[in-house]
């Protein structure tokens, strides 16, 4: 939840559900996709976490009290970096802390929490421009069937083979992967 998986999976379902496809790709496919994307967005991130907090626990240098507070900074960042600043202030505002004591040190309990619903609003912020162009489709292929008379066929059936083979000349998967990865400053 303080990754980058959360919008990833989000914006994927999504599209998904744009294209009309109800199980392909299947969930685990969705899943493996996202989990990988993460490991990518986040392996710098975690690998400041290993080198500052976790590897100086397992050689001895730290105790685990202080290697993990030293783990949690580059999550931290990381979070600090892509929170609605909105956000953290409706967290504080509930929490009742002092603003001056949350600007010295973010409690986890409100960021995390300002983080993730951040990442839902951008998630479906571009679940909603995947669906724009998914939509015309629909609308296009069901006036076009209205006009011949053809009431009785779904225009599901009709505009999937025309949204399928429309993701694949805009190369939707790389554009759909590499635009969430820019999202977070990667790549």
């Amino acid at each position: 939840m303080m990754t980058s998986f959360v919008r990833i999976i989000v914006v994927l379902s999504f599209l998904r559900t744009a294209m009309g496809t109800q199980q392909t790709p299947p969930n685990q496919v969705l899943v493996g996709l996202a989990l990988f994307m993460t490991l990518f967005i986040m392996m710098p991130t975690f690998e400041k976490a290993w080198d500052t907090g976790i590897n100086p626990v397992i050689e001895g240098t730290l105790d685990e009290m202080e290697g993990f507070q030293r783990a949690i900074i580059p999550l931290r960042d990381f979070m600090m970096t892509h929170v609605r600043e909105r956000d953290l202030l409706l967290f504080t505002e509930i929490a009742r802390l002092p603003d001056e004591e949350v600007r010295e040190n973010m409690p986890m309990r409100i960021l995390i929490p300002a983080y993730l619903i951040s990442e839902l609003k951008r998630a479906f912020e571009i679940g909603f421009l995947l669906f724009v162009p998914f939509l015309i489709i629909d609308m296009v292929v069901a006036s076009v069937l209205m006009s011949m008379g053809m009431m009785m066929l779904p225009p599901v059936i009709i505009a999937l083979p025309f949204k399928i083979i429309f993701f694949v000349l805009v190369d939707g998967w790389y554009m759909t992967v590499g635009s969430l990865v820019k999202s977070f400053g990667a790549g």
